[in-house]
């Protein structure tokens, strides 16, 4: 008995974690479509997954997700390249910023329209096949840091994946009263894994994760359709519980 491949567009593929969650996801067997802004890279990473799964049906797409029209255009056509869609993975993200009030507006600026209005772009841009087909899968990535306000050079970026997993409950608010869609949401809180987003940052080591290890946390989670993952479970589970319940002077000592 053959089955039908699961069809799964991922935005920010070209490198870190979204190029490792293609990589695992064609190996469960999806087939994909891999947007980004680096398309040399996306052709790469392409090449590599279909040396390695011949079977599998990969789409490269060029995507800056700040260029809202560009989102839904290039939605639409790898929807209809990969013959319909079962799940969105918003991942693509900026990392940058600077402490408020710093000189340093334009950085922060351009977090946040990257990691929240980018990410309101593609909620929205794949909701609207979602809602035609009346089923898929939304997964948004958010971050551990989301869970409270952080400081310096954090602030915006939390606050931003704070402002992307309330996006996705909202959503889920929404389908899980309407029976006739069959639409489920899934956010991702990562917390330290290795990336090329954070690999300038000075983490916590002891609790560093390294891509493979982290991402396959992540895709078992999008797998499980869970409503929420921090991930990895271990430490994070324990440390995103306390972070929503102990006092800030704590909280800003443990991240």
């Amino acid at each position: 008995m053959t089955t039908t491949p699961l069809r799964t567009i991922i935005t920010g593929a070209s490198s870190g974690l979204g190029a490792e969650m293609a990589r695992q996801l064609a190996a469960r067997g999806h087939d994909v479509a891999l947007t980004a802004r680096r398309t040399d890279r996306l052709e790469s990473l392409r090449d590599e997954i279909t040396a390695a799964h011949p079977g599998r049906r990969v789409v490269v797409r060029a995507l800056d997700v700040t260029d809202h029209d560009q989102v839904f255009a290039v939605t639409r056509e790898a929807t209809a390249e990969l013959g319909g869609l079962d799940r969105f993975v918003v991942n693509a993200g900026l990392g940058k910023g600077t402490p408020l009030g710093t000189g340093r507006f334009d950085a922060n600026r351009e977090t946040a329209m990257t990691n929240f209005v980018g990410a309101l772009a593609q909620i929205e841009a794949a909701m609207e096949v979602f809602r035609e087909q009346r089923q898929g899968h939304l997964v948004v990535v958010s971050s551990i840091s989301a869970l409270r306000g952080m400081r310096r050079a954090m602030t915006t970026y939390a606050a931003s994946k704070a402002g992307v997993a309330s996006l996705a409950e909202g959503v889920r608010s929404e389908v899980i009263a309407r029976p006739e869609l069959d639409i489920d949401v899934t956010t991702l809180y990562p917390g330290y894994i290795r990336s090329e987003m954070n690999e300038h940052v000075e983490q916590e080591q002891k609790m560093m994760v390294d891509t493979e290890t982290g991402v396959r946390a992540m895709v078992e989670a999008i797998e499980a359709r869970k409503v929420k993952a921090y991930v990895p479970t271990w430490p994070w589970l324990p440390i995103g519980t306390a972070m929503r319940a102990l006092p800030l002077s704590v909280v800003r000592r443990m991240v």
